[in-house]
């Protein structure tokens, strides 16, 4: 009895092509939890792709990935002098955000990361100078941008590269090829147009493993079925049953990620207005679990506990039986499956 990915395989493929026809050259990226597909099956997904290129988070992610993925593998993470050496081959490119993490990587291939309006890490145009001479003992394969997924200014993503392009132009670097991410087709095509030169290469992640929906499905299995009434006591804390029904226990739980969500940029009124109605549940120890059962998404019993979560099901509902399947809405990025399987 597990928490299964299913995977809509042929429909999941057919999703990754229509990426990679709509940019040319894209990096695939492979990173955290392998987008809850798990690394393995990424680099496996990536070659089959025919990716020359697979993007990782850190040293540590490239080092274990490198026994599934026979290309380069360009590490995101930048470097920073003092960090824990890994051992990695050569096929390996370090993400450089600073002229003395390039000057700390002699002989190493690079990729420079520039700083965007994200304003995260990044050279700045005051560096550029410096980086003349600070190349020279390295193997550059290109500079990167990483952008804002939201504008909401209402500045344009291609300007922003644009204005980069010029910049880095304008100190006679080399310009053979341009990272970057958070760009639609349309405005990689735009830029490839103005730059024939340069060969932009998009990092894409997220809109490539989940931007299908439809394509895959978490689902728990129910293992125990106890029923209760009004009243009678249950689960570590030994709260009351609020009424008749069924103590649903099913396979999926915080060592799987399940109860765990990562905080949220609201926007609007209604989203705020339900982010504060679910805040007071919880107060209340009313907390809605991600397992959907008979249409309807059920409650926590009480807390997860490490490998299964216990829900309650009223007893006017049809009542689950062992073996049963549950869909569970889950993010994929916080979760770790206990089995795939395509179909």
């Amino acid at each position: 009895m597990a928490l299964t990915l299913y995977v809509d395989t042929a429909r999941w493929r057919a999703h990754q092509k229509h990426v990679q026809d709509q940019f040319p050259g894209l990096v695939p990226v492979c990173k955290g939890n392998g987008y809850g597909f798990g690394h393995e099956r990424l680099a496996e997904e990536a070659t089959r792709m025919g990716s020359d290129i697979l993007a990782v988070g850190t040293t540590y992610e490239a080092a274990r990935i490198k026994d599934w993925f026979g290309g380069d593998l360009l590490v995101l993470t930048p470097f920073r002098r003092g960090e824990e050496p890994v051992p990695l081959p050569d096929r390996v490119i370090r993400s450089v955000s600073s002229i003395d993490g390039v000057y700390g990587l002699v002989g190493a291939r690079v990729v420079i990361e520039v700083m965007s309006s994200m304003k995260r890490h990044g050279v700045s145009e005051q560096d550029l100078p410096q980086l003349h001479s600070a190349i020279e003992n390295v193997r550059l394969e290109g500079f990167a941008i990483h952008l804002p997924l939201d504008r909401t200014d209402g500045s344009d993503a291609v300007e922003e590269v644009i204005g980069w392009m010029d910049r880095l132009r304008a100190a006679r670097l080399p310009l053979h090829t341009m990272f970057v991410s958070h760009l639609k087709a349309d405005e990689l095509a735009r830029l490839q147009q103005q730059f024939p030169q340069t060969r932009f290469r998009a990092r894409i992640g997220t809109r490539l493993w989940l931007g299908d929906h439809e394509a895959t499905e978490y689902r728990g299995a129910v293992l125990d079925v106890t029923r209760v009434a009004k009243g009678e006591r249950f689960g570590y804390r030994q709260q009351k049953a609020a009424t008749d029904g069924y103590l649903v226990v099913v396979a999926g739980g915080t060592s799987h990620g399940v109860g765990l969500e990562a905080p949220k940029a609201l926007h609007g009124v209604m989203p705020r207005a339900k982010g504060v109605a679910r805040a007071g549940l919880a107060t209340v120890n009313r907390n809605l679990a991600p397992f959907v059962w008979a249409g309807k998404q059920r409650w926590f019993a009480e807390p997860p506990h490490m490998q299964v979560s216990i829900l309650f099901v009223p007893s006017d509902t049809t009542e689950p039986k062992v073996g049963d399947e549950l869909v569970a809405h889950l993010r994929h990025t916080t979760t770790q499956f206990d089995r795939i399987v395509d179909r």
